[in-house]
């Protein structure tokens, strides 16, 4: 995600450069959508989805074609995309296990600048929504690494599974292996991934299909809370294929 790293060190040139008048500063908003295809919006070619306003944004703004990521699996892309640097150098590597697990013991180091800590330190509102995957500890939490709220959850959606639940769909498969609707059309009670808001846990195995509608309007909750003021809004998508409206904004 070299783009993400280009991002980054970009606005944080930005961020450095004091501005005069709030005015003058502009708001940011960060997309991320979790295994969504270059060629999944329309503007981008796809033969039956309608991404209306990211095509707008593409039209009416830059779109980029040519660039690198830091890493090919959540975490460490999502530490280069906030930090700016190589996951490596943040210790969000791994050959072994790639990405943080639930029973994973670290996170993204408290010592890293991320993009909300440097966007807090001008005076912007910042808010995380979606998921997160740098670690799921209290220490971890976006809550400690620059944002003043979120709403998601911790690491991936397909973690933390259900084992009374799958154990019993291998079972009754014919070939005592998990069915094949398990990989392509997983149910939210697959799998007990917790629910947050901030440090407080809200439920496990959340309705996954609604989180993407929630996220969205959050995000636009947020966005008009603060309309007179800066603000910094990093929302992260885990189930890209979920049909989100915009409507009443």
């Amino acid at each position: 995600m070299s783009i993400a790293a280009v991002f980054s060190l970009a606005i944080a040139d930005e961020i450095k450069a004091d501005a005069a008048n709030v005015k003058e500063r502009p708001n940011v908003i960060v997309i991320l959508a979790d295994d969504m295809g270059y060629g999944d919006t329309s503007n981008n070619g796809h033969p039956s989805i309608r991404t209306p306003h990211l095509d707008r944004m593409a039209s009416e703004g830059q779109k980029w074609t040519n660039f690198y990521v830091p890493a090919s699996v959540c975490s460490p892309s999502r530490a280069g995309l906030l930090t700016g640097r190589l996951p490596v150098r943040s210790d969000v590597a791994s050959l072994k296990h790639r990405v943080f697990f639930p029973w994973s013991k670290g996170g993204l180091p408290s010592a890293e600048m991320t993009l909300a800590e440097m966007f807090k330190a001008k005076g912007y509102q910042t808010a995380m929504f979606g998921k997160w995957h740098l670690g799921h500890l209290p220490e971890f939490l976006p809550t400690q690494q620059g944002f003043d709220t979120w709403f998601g959850i911790p690491y991936s959606n397909d973690m933390d599974r259900d084992r009374a639940t799958t154990n019993a769909l291998a079972k009754d498969d014919a070939s005592g292996q998990f069915p094949a609707s398990y990989w392509y059309e997983p149910k939210s009670r697959y799998f007990n991934v917790p629910l947050m808001e901030n440090d407080r846990l809200l439920e496990r195995g959340p309705d996954q299909t609604l989180l993407s509608q929630e996220y969205t309007n959050r995000s636009l909750a947020f966005i008009r809370q603060n309309q007179q003021k800066l603000l910094f809004l990093y929302l992260a998508f885990n189930a890209a294929c979920t049909v989100v409206s915009l409507k009443g904004f």
